[in-house]
C-alpha cells in the first residue's frame, strides 16, 4: 500500500475490554445450570479458596462487585458520620460512593502526574483531626507507593482499604496488592483481567473482619447460611445484623474458577500487546504510560495515553470520536471526580482542587488491552492511532 493511500477502518468494531472466554468457562457454567444450584453455593466457596490461594491470603469473601466489597470494608471499619477517608480523584465514582454510603466523608488528595496514583505527599497534606482511613487505588494495575502510604497510616493511626479493582496481579516489593491495608477489594467486571461478568472479592488482615463481611454480604445472616438448602439437610439461620444483598452467585464463580487458572497466560498476552504499543506509538504526540517501577509487578489492566492536544491538532474528545470512526473502541479512565456535578454540589469540589488529576482526566485515552486481542487487532489499533494523529482520511 502506498504511503499516501487512505487507511481503511477495520470491518468489525473492536469492543473495548472484551474478555477472553474459553470452553472451560462455558462448560462450567453449563454444569452449574444443570446442577440446579445457581445462587451462592459450592462454586463460590471453591472460587473463594482458589482466589485466596492465588493471593497468598488465608481466606477471601466473594461479593457481587468491587463496589460492594469497598462498601462492606468501610462499614467494617465502623466509621462514624463526619469521619474522613482520604482517596484519589482519579478513580471510578464507586470508590467515593462507597465512602459516602458508609456514612463517612471522602477527601481528595491529588495524584502523581507520572504514575497517576495517589501522591503520598498530597495525602499527608489532607490528614486532619477527623481522618480515619486512607483508600488508595492501584490505578491501571500500577502499585501505589505502599511504603509511604503505610508509613502515613502508622504515624497517624489510620486504617487502610486498598481498591484493587485494576490490580489482581499487582505486587509491590514482593507482596501482593491488597495485603498492605486492613482490606483489599478486587473486581471481576467484564473488562477486568479476571472476569465473572459482575463480581468482586475481599481479603482482610483479620479473620474476624472477613467473617463480618461475609455475614453482611448475605443479609446479615449467620455464617454459611447459603448451606441451608444443601444435601446435608435444612439448616436454620439467624440474622445477626442488618446486612445487604451483595453475594456472588455460582454462575459467576463458574466463570472465575477457570479465568483464574489462566491468569498468568493472559497476563503474558497483555504484556506483549503493551510492549508493542510502547514500541509502535513512540514519537507520536502522546505521553505513554510510565515504565514499571523496580521491584513491582504491573497488572497491565489499562493502557492509558495522554494526548498532547496542541501538537496533535485535535482535542481528546475529537480523538475519541475519530478512533470510534475507525471501528476501535476506546475508554476514558477517568474524568477527575471534581468534574462531576453531584460532587461539586455536595462537597464543593472543583477540578482545580486536584490539578494533576484534572489534567490527566481531560487528556487521557485508554486503548484496547485484553487477552482476547489478536496481533491483528493490536495492529489495527496502532494504524488507527497513527491515522487519526496524521489527520489522513
Amino acid at each position: 500500500m502506498a504511503d499516501d493511500a487512505p487507511i481503511r477502518p477495520r470491518d468489525k468494531f473492536l469492543v473495548f475490554g472484551s474478555p477472553l472466554i474459553g470452553e472451560e468457562e462455558i462448560r462450567e457454567v453449563e454444569a452449574c445450570l444443570r446442577s440446579g444450584w445457581l445462587g451462592t453455593g459450592p462454586k463460590v466457596a471453591r472460587f473463594e479458596q482458589d482466589f485466596a490461594t492465588y493471593r497468598g491470603a488465608p481466606a477471601a469473601a466473594a461479593v457481587n462487585s468491587c463496589t460492594a466489597g469497598l462498601h462492606l470494608s468501610l462499614l467494617a471499619l465502623r466509621l462514624e458520620p463526619g469521619d474522613e477517608v482520604v482517596t484519589t480523584p482519579l478513580t471510578f465514582c464507586a470508590t467515593v460512593n462507597a465512602v459516602i454510603h458508609a456514612g463517612a466523608t471522602p477527601v481528595l488528595a491529588d495524584v502523581d502526574p507520572r504514575t497517576m496514583n495517589i501522591d503520598p505527599e498530597k495525602v499527608k497534606e489532607k490528614i486532619g483531626p477527623r481522618t480515619r482511613a486512607i483508600l488508595p487505588v492501584h490505578f491501571a494495575g500500577r502499585a501505589c507507593d505502599m511504603d509511604a502510604l503505610c508509613s502515613l497510616a502508622r504515624d497517624h493511626g489510620l486504617r487502610m482499604v486498598e481498591d484493587c479493582a485494576h490490580a489482581i496481579e499487582t505486587r509491590y516489593k514482593g507482596r501482593p496488592a491488597g495485603s498492605f491495608g486492613d482490606f483489599g477489594c478486587f473486581s471481576f467486571y467484564v473488562t477486568k483481567n479476571v472476569v465473572t461478568g459482575e463480581g468482586g472479592m475481599v481479603v482482610a488482615k483479620r479473620p474476624e473482619d472477613l467473617a463480618r463481611i461475609k455475614t453482611l454480604a448475605l443479609h446479615g445472616m449467620s455464617a454459611d447460611a447459603w448451606k441451608r438448602f444443601g444435601d446435608e439437610g435444612y439448616r436454620h439461620y439467624l440474622v445477626v445484623e442488618a446486612g445487604y444483598k451483595y453475594n456472588m452467585t455460582d454462575i459467576q464463580a463458574a466463570l472465575g474458577i477457570h479465568q483464574l487458572k489462566r491468569i498468568e497466560a493472559n497476563a503474558a498476552k497483555r504484556r506483549r500487546i503493551w510492549e508493542t504499543y510502547d514500541r509502535e506509538l513512540a514519537g507520536l504526540p502522546l505521553t505513554l504510560p510510565a515504565v514499571q517501577e523496580p521491584d513491582t509487578v504491573h497488572a497491565r489492566h489499562l493502557y492509558t495515553v495522554l494526548l498532547d492536544e496542541e501538537a496533535a491538532g485535535l482535542t481528546r474528545d475529537e480523538f475519541l470520536q475519530a478512533m470510534t470512526g475507525q471501528n476501535i473502541g476506546v475508554g476514558v479512565h477517568y474524568l477527575s471526580l471534581g468534574e462531576h456535578p453531584y460532587y461539586q454540589q455536595r462537597f464543593g469540589w472543583s477540578p482545580g482542587d486536584c490539578p494533576a488529576a484534572a489534567d490527566i482526566g481531560r487528556r487521557t485515552v485508554s486503548l484496547p488491552l485484553s487477552a482476547k486481542l489478536t496481533d491483528q487487532d493490536a495492529a489495527d489499533v496502532i494504524k488507527a492511532v497513527k491515522k487519526v494523529l496524521a489527520g489522513r482520511g
